[in-house]
């Protein structure tokens, strides 16, 4: 079977030269070359939308591709199509880039000008990485064969607002309306998730952490199977374990969660870390959730700004979930959502407790009375997220990727 190889090069002397080599390597079939990364991209979704199997199994990105620079480009291809091998042509070929680019998800990076032995040795690589992970993505019964999965995260503005609970209703409604869902603690040091549905596991993301390669089977095996279906990457038990997983595994599993599950929810907690901040970074709705008090909301608006300048996410870009609302209370969504700067979720969650005394102290928040005022609006704020089905024309927040922003003009 021939190797279906897209080039993505904005220059022509470049288009010319590389459409040349790659016509001349065996068992190649160079695609109509694209001119920016836009065409990449939309061309890419096109072809998704009909099979995976109509997907190229390999793209080569020029460094000069534009508007959006190599490196974004590269990482929103990773990214949204999973199965397709990325290699970066460039002038620079020093290990601080090759370092990037892989951090990015480039499969492979060849230095200008071009070797003919380099780039059939490269893109024989590829594509056999890509042919592998269309086979492995073709058989269990968890696969996703979509562009790639919904990533949410909730955060908390301060310990003890609840942003737990709002993550596993979160995922349970997702599940619950049939989409494939994933539910992650990246809480790493103090992540209760288990404890609030009661699991005992001997794997946890932290054993995902040194895998540069996370295939469906490694994940499979890290992934704890709960009763309801949800599909469970827990905190490791041990707390100090958890500065294993770096932003960069971070980046490696969220990507390898994507590509399997329809829906994936992160539990992000209320500390800041760098495994936090890149799942904030990827996700396409991030939510910040708060209690209608002093002390909680001056956390949200510095857990916002903190975001802002470590180029995390925009305030634009957060929704913020009040938790524990009641009209009785001075401080209402509206003032939280000026204070903030964010998006505000149209759902509020309501104050009562005794809903889920018995069962947060059971550790079966998973069985809370679905007629319950809590369970309802948890259940409402997944539909307004996107998460389950939701009449036409309800609202939802988020963002859909950066590549996205950018052509419409925004961030």
């Amino acid at each position: 079977m021939p190797t279906r190889i897209l080039p993505a090069v904005g220059d022509a002397d470049a288009v010319r030269s590389l459409t040349t080599l790659l016509s001349q390597l065996p068992d190649a079939e160079p695609v109509a070359p694209v001119v920016d990364s836009t065409q990449l991209v939309d061309t890419l979704a096109r072809l998704a939308a009909e099979s995976v199997d109509e997907l190229p199994e390999v793209v080569v990105v020029h460094e000069r591709i534009g508007p959006v620079p190599a490196l974004e480009l590269i990482r929103e291809v990773a990214l949204r199509f999973p199965a397709v091998g990325v290699i970066l042509v460039t002038t620079d070929a020093s290990p601080g880039l090759f370092s990037a680019a892989m951090d990015s998800g480039a499969r492979g990076l060849l230095a200008l000008p071009l070797s003919y032995e380099e780039l059939a040795s490269r893109v024989q690589t590829v594509a056999a990485w890509s042919v592998g992970v269309r086979r492995h993505l073709g058989h269990g019964a968890d696969v996703f064969t979509g562009v790639g999965g919904t990533v949410l995260t909730v955060s908390g503005a301060k310990g003890g607002v609840g942003t737990s609970l709002v993550a596993i209703q979160l995922a349970l409604a997702s599940q619950a309306s049939g989409r494939a869902t994933a539910l992650v603690d990246m809480d790493l040091q103090t992540g209760d998730v288990a404890a609030y549905l009661d699991v005992q596991f001997r794997r946890s993301v932290a054993d995902l952490a040194a895998i540069t390669d996370i295939s469906p089977r490694v994940l499979a095996d890290a992934v704890f199977r709960h009763d309801t279906g949800l599909a469970l990457l827990l905190a490791p038990a041990e707390g100090e374990r958890g500065e294993e997983v770096t932003d960069r595994a971070a980046r490696q599993i969220v990507s390898a969660l994507r590509s399997r599950y329809e829906t994936v929810v992160i539990d992000c907690g209320a500390q800041l870390g760098g495994a936090g901040a890149a799942a904030v970074e990827m996700a396409d709705t991030a939510l910040l959730v708060t209690t209608p008090d002093v002390v909680a909301v001056r956390g949200a608006k510095r857990a916002v700004r903190m975001w802002d300048r470590l180029q995390i996410r925009k305030a634009e870009e957060t929704t913020v979930v009040v938790n524990r609302h009641s009209r009785q209370t001075e401080i209402q969504p509206a003032l939280i959502q000026k204070i903030t700067g964010t998006a505000l979720a149209g759902t509020v969650i309501p104050a009562h407790f005794k809903e889920l005394q018995a069962a947060v102290d059971a550790g079966r928040v998973h069985e809370l009375d679905a007629k319950g005022q809590v369970r309802q609006a948890l259940w409402a704020l997944a539909g307004e997220l996107g998460l389950v089905k939701t009449p036409a024309g309800a609202q939802r927040h988020g963002r859909s990727g950066g590549l996205r922003r950018r052509r419409d003009g925004g961030g």
